[in-house]
C-alpha cells in the first residue's frame, strides 16, 4: 500500500469534535454524578476513576484490559514480569528459568510467599495456575490469547522448582508465562472466579457492584509495603466527566482521557501499545468478497480521524501492532484514503454477484476509549458513502465480549468489530496467534496457507523471527485483508498533583498502585 496523503478531511469528520468541546463546556459547570464530594479522599487512598466497571477480576481474564487494570501486580501476580520500558524480563514469583531441552523449562520459585488466605504458594501452586489457565475446559481468555490449542504438562519436582513442558520447542514460554496471574489451590476449577485471591500487595476489601470497587494494603505482601493504605475504583463512561473528576479534586488518577477534555497541564501523555481496527467476518456477505474488505480500508479517512478526532497524538495504521513490537514492518504504509476507488469495486463485486445491499454490523464497545461513539458514526458514515448498508450496534462490555472472542455470536450476518488491540508483550505472536489464525481466539477467518506461515514464525527466534512476522503482516494486508486498520493510540493519564506516578506503555493494561506515592 503507498502513504496516505493530507486529503481534505470530510464535513461529517469535523463535525464530531466541534460536538465534544460543546459537550464539554456544558460538563465544566456540572457537578459530576454519582461521585463523593471534592477532596474527600483519604490522605491514605488513591482514588483511581476508570471508562468502565471491571466485568469480573477472574485471574484468568486480567489480559483483558477491563480486568488486569485493577488487579494485574496489585492483586495476583505472574511467575514472571515484563519490564514494560526496558522489555526485559524480570523475576517475580519466579526468581530464575531456563530451557533444560528443546521443550522444558525450569523454573526455580521464590520462597517465604504467601496467599491472601494465608496458604503458602509454592511449585503446587503454579503448577495448580498454569493447569487452571491454560489446560482446562473453563474457556479462560488468556489461553486463547496466550497459548491457543497447545495444553502445557507441568510438574512440581519439589516446593520451589517447577518444570513446564511444551509440544513443541517454544523460544518465548518464558514470556508467556508473564500473562497468568497466580492464583492458590482452592480456587475453583470449574467455574471462574469474581474476586480472586492472590499474592499481591493488595487484596480486595469490597466490590459495591456499579458503584466502586476498594483494594486494601495486606500486610502479609513479601515484597516492600506500598505507599497508599487503599485504592478505590470508580468509573464514569465520559472521559471528559473523568477528567472534571481530576480537576475538581473527586479523583487522584483518571484513564483514559481525550486531548478534548481540557485537563491541562495535570494530563500525562504516554506511550499506548494499543491500536484501533475494525475486524472483518469474511465469512458472510457482503463481507465475504475480498474486493468489499479492501473498499472499507480505502473508505476510511484515517489522517482525517486522527487530526480532527485526536488532534494528530494518534498515529495512522498499517497493522496490528506499533513500532517496538517485535515483527513490526516498518515498511507498510496505511491505505490511501479513495472514496472513489471504495465505490468501484463494490460495484466490481456487485457486477459479480455479491448482494452488497446486505447489512453489515459495525458492533461497537460504549465508552472503550475516549470518542469512540464519535468515531464509530464517522466510519458508519464513511462506509456508506462507499456503497455499503452499515449498521451501527453500541454495546456494553458483556455483550460485545461475545462478538469478541469465540464461540462468536451466531446468526449475526456480516459483522465488522471494532477492536482496540494492546500486544501487552512485545512480541508479534502475541497478536498474530489470536487475531490471525484460521480458529485464533479473536480471528472470524484464516487460509491453511497463512496458518502455515504463523506456525513457521511462532517456532522462529531472532533476526528469522522478525522476518517473518513483518512477511504475515504484509500477507495479511495484501491477501487476507480481515482488518481495516485505523490507529495507533497515544494514552492521556490524567493525575492529581498529590500523587507521584509515571504512567509506561503498559499503565493502560495493568495500572500498579505500589509505583504511586503521595507528592510531597
Amino acid at each position: 500500500m503507498t502513504s496516505s496523503s493530507k486529503l481534505p478531511v470530510p464535513v461529517s469528520v469535523l463535525k464530531w469534535p466541534a460536538l465534544v468541546a460543546a459537550a464539554a463546556l456544558g460538563l465544566a459547570g456540572c457537578s459530576v454524578a454519582n461521585s463523593d464530594g471534592a477532596g474527600t479522599g483519604a490522605a491514605d487512598t488513591v482514588r483511581v476513576v476508570l471508562g468502565q466497571e471491571p466485568p469480573t477480576l477472574e485471574a484468568c481474564e486480567s489480559n483483558l484490559t477491563s480486568t488486569g487494570v485493577v488487579v494485574r501486580s496489585n492483586v495476583t501476580e505472574p511467575l514472571i514480569e515484563r519490564n514494560p520500558t526496558s522489555g526485559e524480563l524480570e523475576p517475580k514469583l519466579a526468581t530464575e528459568w531456563k530451557a533444560t531441552s528443546d521443550t522444558e523449562w525450569t523454573l526455580k520459585l521464590r520462597e517465604g510467599v504467601t496467599f491472601q488466605d494465608g496458604t503458602p504458594f509454592n511449585a503446587e501452586a503454579a503448577a495448580f495456575t498454569i493447569d487452571r489457565a491454560v489446560n482446562s475446559k473453563l474457556g479462560c481468555n488468556v489461553e486463547g490469547y496466550v497459548f491457543g490449542d497447545a495444553d502445557l504438562a507441568v510438574k512440581a519436582v519439589d516446593a520451589t522448582t517447577l518444570t513446564v513442558t511444551t509440544p513443541e520447542p517454544d523460544p518465548i514460554l518464558p514470556l508467556r508465562l508473564s500473562f497468568l496471574e497466580v492464583v492458590p489451590p482452592s480456587t475453583s476449577t470449574t467455574e471462574k472466579v469474581r474476586e480472586p485471591i492472590g499474592t499481591g500487595p493488595y487484596k480486595i476489601e469490597s466490590w459495591d457492584a456499579g458503584q466502586k470497587i476498594t483494594l486494601a494494603s495486606w500486610d502479609g505482601y513479601w515484597g516492600d509495603k506500598p505507599a497508599y493504605a487503599k485504592a478505590e475504583y470508580q468509573w464514569r463512561s465520559e472521559s471528559s466527566v473523568r477528567a472534571a473528576m481530576i480537576t475538581s479534586g473527586e479523583a487522584d488518577v483518571a484513564m483514559g482521557l481525550s486531548p478534548d477534555d481540557n485537563i491541562g497541564d495535570l494530563g500525562v501523555d504516554y506511550p499506548n501499545n494499543e491500536t484501533v481496527a475494525l475486524r472483518m467476518d469474511a465469512n458472510e456477505a457482503p463481507l465475504n468478497d475480498i474486493r468489499v474488505r479492501q473498499a472499507i480500508n480505502y473508505a476510511i479517512d484515517k489522517e482525517g480521524i486522527v487530526n480532527s478526532l485526536y488532534q494528530g497524538k494518534h498515529q495512522v495504521a498499517a497493522q496490528l501492532v506499533p513500532e517496538g513490537i517485535v515483527g513490526h514492518n516498518s515498511e507498510l504504509k496505511g491505505w490511501p484514503f479513495d472514496v472513489e476507488k471504495a465505490k468501484s469495486l463494490v460495484a466490481e463485486a456487485k457486477a459479480d454477484g455479491v448482494d452488497t445491499s446486505k447489512q453489515i454490523s459495525l458492533v461497537v464497545r460504549s465508552a472503550q476509549f475516549p470518542k469512540i461513539t464519535e468515531l464509530a458514526q464517522v466510519l458508519q458514515e464513511q462506509l456508506s458513502q462507499a456503497g455499503l448498508n452499515v449498521k451501527l450496534k453500541m454495546l456494553e462490555t458483556s455483550q460485545h465480549l461475545t462478538y469478541q472472542v469465540r464461540p462468536f455470536a451466531e446468526d449475526e450476518g456480516a459483522v465488522a468489530l471494532m477492536t482496540q488491540h494492546g500486544n501487552q508483550a512485545g512480541d508479534a505472536a502475541f497478536t498474530v496467534d489470536q487475531y490471525m489464525l484460521s480458529n485464533g481466539a479473536q480471528s472470524y477467518f484464516g487460509t491453511p496457507e497463512f496458518d502455515a506461515m504463523i506456525k513457521k514464525a511462532d517456532a522462529a527466534s531472532g533476526d528469522d523471527r522478525q522476518k517473518a512476522f513483518e512477511e504475515i503482516f504484509a500477507y495479511q494486508n495484501d491477501k487476507v485483508v480481515q482488518f481495516a486498520h485505523i490507529s495507533h493510540q497515544t494514552g492521556i493519564l490524567g493525575k492529581s498533583k498529590t500523587v507521584n506516578y509515571t504512567p509506561n506503555s503498559s499503565s493502560g493494561d495493568e495500572l500498579r498502585v505500589s509505583e504511586m506515592t503521595p507528592a510531597s
